[in-house]
């Protein structure tokens, strides 16, 4: 087992009410832990990753262009790598997203292939129902929330992304910049990561925890779940939205250290509706000018798109 300080909870134990003083503090302290017996097998995200990373390294550039959104509000299809830029959306710089993707959700998705899109069904909704599942007892355990509303707000509009994090050329080699991804705290009730181990041992993920980022290796059959900006929405700010941000391998750490992240984020409906004031309050930059939004409002706000080269670089 990885060493983290990051506790690990079984879904399946906590569904039957064990470990709840502790996960109780975990949630409402940290907002971020590692999950096994989730319903999904490490088969299910190989099958997936396999299957993406085969496009981005033998899709055509036509393919490419094929599956790639002109919307930049619909994480749909495919990005390419550096087409993104976390820093821009969060104004804490320029640089880009060093990383490639593919995205789905419920609707409106672009494929590329029948045999690509029957295993991605299959896996969105295996990973669908593990987060819905994670959401009910990260709320349950806050003890803020009305059990009443949970079936409402966990009908979401979810998307899955599957990023794949390339070996970093110098310049981006930490440095000279030290972040493939910027800190940002997700816009969903709760995100699940797998992702796969830098063959070189190097970790990238980390999330801030009591002020310092604090590295989340890869756990193996486990998931990261980290709570993201709805949850202190829904709790009344019991359950925190920790930032966490993708570093970038020192010069000599370079070669070995790409990896991939599925990440699913369990998004609420577009209609679901917030408080400005009270987001602020709990420390979420909201820069909407209303005393009421909805979450389709404030996703609209959230998105840059450098370009959208076809091409594949990095590897």
């Amino acid at each position: 087992m990885a060493d983290t300080t990051v506790p690990i909870f079984s879904l399946a134990d906590l569904q039957k009410g064990a470990d709840q003083d502790e996960f109780h503090r975990c949630v409402t302290e940290m907002g971020v832990f590692y999950l096994t017996d989730y319903g999904a097998l490490e088969q299910d995200h190989r099958s997936a990753t396999d299957t993406a990373m085969d496009f981005f390294e033998h899709g055509t550039p036509e393919e490419k262009q094929a599956v790639t959104t002109k919307i930049p509000t619909m994480r749909r299809g495919y990005s390419a790598l550096e087409a993104e830029s976390t820093a821009q959306v969060t104004r804490t710089g320029t640089y880009t997203d060093y990383s490639m993707s593919f995205s789905m959700g419920i609707s409106d998705n672009l494929f590329p292939s029948q045999r690509f899109e029957a295993v991605w069904t299959d896996y969105f909704n295996r990973l669908y129902t593990a987060a819905q599942e994670t959401a009910r007892v990260v709320l349950n355990a806050s003890g803020s929330y009305d059990a009443g509303d949970m079936d409402k707000l966990l009908d979401c509009d979810p998307v899955l992304r599957l990023r794949y994090f390339p070996e970093v050329p110098e310049h981006r080699s930490a440095e000279r910049e030290p972040r493939r991804m910027a800190p940002h705290y997700d816009l969903s009730i709760i995100t699940l990561i797998h992702q796969t181990p830098c063959a070189n041992g190097f970790v990238s993920l980390q999330a801030e925890i009591g002020g310092e980022m604090v590295s989340l290796p890869h756990v193996p059959d486990a998931v990261v779940v980290l709570c993201g900006a709805i949850a202190p929405l829904a709790t009344q700010g019991a359950v925190p939205a920790p930032k966490h941000h993708v570093r970038s391998p020192e010069a000599g750490m370079r070669a070995g250290s790409d990896r991939t992240s599925s990440v699913f984020f369990l998004r609420p409906s577009i209609d679901f509706a917030f408080s400005v004031p009270k987001a602020r309050t709990y420390g979420l930059d909201v820069s909407l000018d209303t005393e009421t939004a909805t979450f389709g409002d404030w996703i609209g706000t959230n998105y840059v798109t450098m370009h959208s080269d076809p091409g594949v670089r990095g590897k």
